[in-house]
Formats: C-alpha cells, sequence, structure tokens
C-alpha cells in the first residue's frame, strides 16, 4: 500500500489524476489517500499529488498514536533517516517539529542515524482531521476501466463523517513542482485566457499522456496542454483553426521540448507537431491518437470563424471520437449531451471554480 498526499482544494479531481500513476486509489482524510500500487515515474509528473510514500501503517491524528505505531512496525531498511512531518491544512494544529524530534527519537531507538540535509530515507507522517466530501457509494472508473474505490476513513468511516487520521511512509516519489517557471505570461508566445500548467499537466494526465502514448489537441490555442503532455514523455500532436494560433503554439512547443536533456520529470521530452486545421475535420486516420485533450472555446473571448459554437463542439467531438478512445474536454459549461451524442460515454465530470465569473467543467470520455 502507498499514500498519496494531495494538493490543492479538491481531493475528487486531485485523487481521480492519481489513477494515471497509481491503482485502487481511495481517500482517506481530506488532502491524503492510499492507492494499492504506484509507478514512482509518473507520479513525479502528477500535478495535484504532491507525494507518494510506501505506506508504514495509519492511525488517529495523534502524536502518542504515531509513536506506538512506528515503535511497533516492521522496518526492513538501512541507513540514515529523516522525518518529515505535514499537518494538512493546518486542521490538527498538531507541531510538526515536535512530531518530528518524537518520531526521529523512535528511530534513533531502533538503531537508525539521523540525517537531515542527505538522509537514504525519508519517513513522511501526514497528520488530518475533517469531513470526507463524497458520497460512500461514489462509483467512477479511473483511466483503465478499474474501479476508483470510495473515500474511506482510518476506521473505515463513511464519506461525509469527520475523520481523524495520521498516516506514515517511506518516501518513494515527489511530483515535481516546477510550474511556476511556465506560467502563460512567461512563455515565448501569450494570449490571454490561456490555460494554467497545473490544470493542463492534471487534464494530460487525465488522458493518460505517457512515454509511448500520441495526445492530440484539436483546439491547441498557445499549446499549453501539449506542453505539459510533452514534459511527461508523451508525443503530442496539435491543430488550430488561426494560423497565429498554431504559429504560437509552435514557438512554445519548439522552446520546451527540443531539448535533449530529459525533462524536469525524468522521461525523454516528447515529439511535436502542430498544424493550422478544422476540429471538426481532422487529417488523421480512424484510431490514430491514444487520447484527446482539448479547451473549448467559451465563446465571449475566443474567435470563432467557421462554425457556431455549438457546432464546432458537437463537431470536434465526433472527430476525436474517431480518431482515439478516450478524451478530456475543458469548458465553461457542460458538453455532456453532445459528447454522449457522439459515442462518448461520461467516465467522470468535474467542477473548479476560476473566479467568480468563471467555472471549467472537465469531463473525461470514453
Amino acid at each position: 500500500m502507498h499514500l498519496l498526499e494531495l494538493g490543492g482544494r479538491d481531493d475528487a479531481f486531485a485523487a481521480y489524476e492519481a489513477t494515471s500513476a497509481a491503482t485502487g486509489v481511495r481517500r482517506i482524510a481530506p488532502g491524503l489517500a492510499v492507492a494499492n500500487a504506484v509507478v514512482p515515474e509518473r507520479a513525479r509528473g502528477l500535478a495535484y499529488t504532491h507525494r507518494a510514500s510506501e505506506l508504514v501503517g495509519r492511525t488517529d491524528a495523534d502524536l502518542e498514536a504515531a509513536r506506538t505505531l512506528l515503535e511497533a512496525a516492521p522496518i526492513d531498511r538501512e541507513g540514515s533517516v529523516a522525518v518529515r512531518a505535514a499537518d494538512v491544512r493546518g486542521s490538527t494544529g498538531i507541531s510538526t517539529s515536535e512530531a518530528e524530534r518524537t518520531l526521529g527519537g523512535v528511530l534513533v531507538d531502533r538503531g537508525f542515524s539521523v540525517d537531515l540535509e542527505e538522509p537514504d530515507h525519508v519517513l513522511r507522517v501526514a497528520f488530518s482531521e475533517g469531513v470526507l466530501d463524497v458520497g460512500a457509494d461514489e462509483e467512477v472508473t479511473d483511466g483503465r476501466g478499474d474501479l476508483l474505490e470510495p473515500a474511506e476513513g482510518a476506521g473505515g468511516e463513511s464519506a461525509g463523517e469527520r475523520v481523524s487520521v495520521c498516516a506514515l511512509g517511506w518516501l518513494e516519489a515527489e511530483s515535481v513542482r516546477d510550474f511556476g517557471t511556465r506560467a502563460p505570461t512567461d512563455k515565448p508566445f501569450f494570449q490571454p485566457g490561456s490555460m494554467d500548467p497545473m490544470l493542463a499537466r492534471a487534464v494530460a494526465n487525465l488522458a493518460c499522456a505517457r512515454p509511448g502514448r500520441t495526445l492530440l489537441d484539436p483546439m491547441c490555442g498557445t499549446g499549453g496542454v501539449l506542453v505539459e503532455a510533452g514534459l511527461v514523455g508523451a508525443d503530442v500532436v496539435g491543430t488550430d483553426a488561426q494560423e497565429k494560433m498554431a504559429l504560437g503554439a509552435r514557438e512554445n512547443l519548439a522552446h520546451y521540448l527540443e531539448r535533449d536533456d530529459p525533462s524536469p520529470t525524468g522521461v525523454p521530452r516528447g515529439s511535436w507537431a502542430v498544424g493550422r486545421g478544422d476540429a471538426t475535420r481532422l487529417p488523421l486516420k480512424d484510431g490514430a491518437v491514444d487520447g484527446v485533450v482539448f479547451d473549448a472555446p467559451y465563446g465571449r473571448q475566443s474567435k470563432i470563424e467557421t462554425h457556431r459554437l455549438e457546432d464546432l463542439v458537437a463537431g470536434a467531438l465526433a472527430e476525436t471520437r474517431r480518431v482515439a478512445d478516450r478524451a478530456v474536454v475543458v469548458a465553461d459549461r457542460s458538453w455532456a449531451a453532445p459528447a454522449m451524442e457522439a459515442g462518448w460515454e461520461l467516465e467522470a465530470t468535474f467542477e473548479r471554480r476560476v473566479h467568480r465569473s468563471l467555472t471549467r467543467y472537465v469531463l473525461v470520455l470514453e
């Protein structure tokens, strides 16, 4: 079993993204989830999971309970250690420095040396209290069609009940938190309304971006989603109806993906191709790509030259169904009905509030 430390405030969305790097994901407390297995190299590319650790055990969010758990836990490791504690969202009021000293003392008593600078092993300790915010009967599948487990507390409590959890685990992978280096306004080509890189990375992961996969964005805009998919190793293809946007996307993709060194996530950067094209008439063979992501025009500031918005999105949904078996659509409204009319099945849907006048809908389609 593995411990996942989630980021952001939307735990359901974070846990869902984590299924691109883990199996059997289920939430156990605000900001925390467990998984049956984790692929560390994929976990490093997650946007809304900060860390994945091999689970030692879990108990109540209480320092003495954590001490008792660690004293009794089998440890098959050698070398130096460090303890890193977190009070998730400040929910418990437990002193993290005291927790690190106390649990570090337990490890010293068990024969380990402490190295706070370059330890051989890091023990993560996460304390969390609060209410699980999804129904216990929630049934959502992950990217492989496996059931995404409902949330549960440390004692098996149902979602909606208050839980108190302390989880301990040996750190295996940390996600690369370099999104600030790719802010939309800092890219070589920028247009207002561009998606922030964290959400772009998350939706690319939801579409199963990874080495050996090809991802298409038929309304690629400035290429933000394609950049993030390429940085986790996917080969990417983009089209846009506006020549200006296609040229700008090429500039951004060349800047971030045409390098010989591995990406910050540790994998080779994916290849890329971008051209001007109509999302309702893609120049691709049936089943040509593994996944599709597109940020549908919002109609208020997007330039739509040849189609009504409804016709454009419906046509794009039909075309993407022809070329791929999986898609993620981001929009300012739910396009679930046109998606199902185009032959897609709705795997999951999320609402993400951007600001008072904009909520983004994320639809995952199979």
